[in-house]
């Protein structure tokens, strides 16, 4: 435990750091936020806010993993520790990059489209189907998923298994790409989340996962400092599906992806309010919300955003204790 916490910190100050050199660099290259004219009026004064910033925490997560890697391979002697880092690195680097092209595109080749839907899909899609593969056909961790409250697993026949496995991991990177749209709101939601991943794998003492989390908490926890209202740095797809990744990936590694509908229930709220507000306007040409998802709801009815992040992260770290009860 003592060894995960100093990880946790190493990473947050490695975040730091990282931080400082490298927002001055995405402001000298003029990779800013670009606001959608029909979004919050206030969102305005946020425009040319250097965004990509989640390369930041990629790049940490990736020093401070190798750093892992070879820690355990050479000094303890936990080869399958190491080995099983590498995985969650790899999906969450994986969808970081194809958000980083999505941002590239748009902040840097100016081009307002960026990654079309369909080729951003088919980069989350294949991503991954080749992580539930490796988790049933290499690490072969089996096919049984951990139900909340019932405190039972069921198993799951494989060809029903690698399908939700995909459902969980693109529905969670889509959410929480969703809340990512105030400043803090969802890097602050994201690692109380991961922390709440973390505790559980302490709990069942699964290592690989236990310092993967605590790793992803330092630097988002450092990249927090950065991106709280008003915000000096924003972290765009890059970030949002890196993080969206690494709790679909440590969920389903844990077999828990059922508890990401408790402990997820911000992501999830912000997804269904963009749902509803689709298909209720369709139908009746009118709107349930002022805008959507739900924070920019709340924006337009007077709340600050430290206000809407504030609320949103207790209501994560409730639902988040609940969800370790009901383990």
């Amino acid at each position: 435990m003592e060894f995960q916490v100093k990880v946790l910190f190493i990473t947050f100050a490695l975040t730091v750091v990282m931080s400082l050199v490298i927002i001055p660099i995405l402001r000298k290259l003029k990779v800013g936020q670009q606001e959608r004219d029909d979004g919050p009026e206030s969102h305005l004064k946020k425009q040319g806010t250097p965004t990509m910033g989640g390369i930041i925490i990629i790049l940490s997560i990736i020093i401070i993993c190798a750093f892992l890697y070879y820690y355990y391979t050479n000094i303890t002697i936990e080869t399958e520790v190491a080995k099983n880092i590498l995985p969650l690195l790899a999906v969450s680097v994986g969808f970081g990059i194809i958000g980083f092209i999505d941002d590239f595109k748009k902040l840097v080749l100016k081009n307002t489209k960026g990654l079309s839907p369909k080729a951003k899909m088919i980069g989350l899609l294949l991503v991954a189907v080749a992580y539930s593969l490796f988790l049933t056909q290499v690490l072969k961790i089996g096919t049984d998923i951990y139900i909340p409250f019932i405190k039972q697993s069921i198993t799951l026949p494989i060809w029903g298994y690698i399908p939700l496995a995909i459902l969980v991991m693109l529905a969670t990177t889509n959410a929480v790409n969703l809340t990512d749209g105030i400043d803090g709101l969802s890097s602050s939601v994201t690692t109380i989340i991961v922390t709440c991943l973390t505790v559980i794998a302490i709990i069942f003492n699964i290592k690989e996962v236990t310092l993967f989390g605590s790793c992803l908490s330092g630097a988002c926890l450092g990249f927090l400092l950065f991106n709280l209202y008003p915000s000096k740095v924003m972290m765009g797809d890059t970030g949002s599906l890196c993080l969206g990744g690494s709790v679909a990936a440590m969920a389903l590694y844990l077999k828990m992806p059922i508890l990401l509908i408790i402990i997820a229930l911000i992501p999830i709220i912000e997804t269904l309010s963009v749902m509803i507000q689709v298909a209720y306007f369709k139908k009746t040409g009118k709107r349930i919300f002022k805008m959507a998802p739900l924070h920019h709801h709340f924006e337009l009815s007077g709340w600050k955003e430290n206000k809407i992040v504030s609320v949103f992260s207790i209501i994560t770290l409730a639902v988040c204790i609940i969800g370790i009860l009901s383990i």
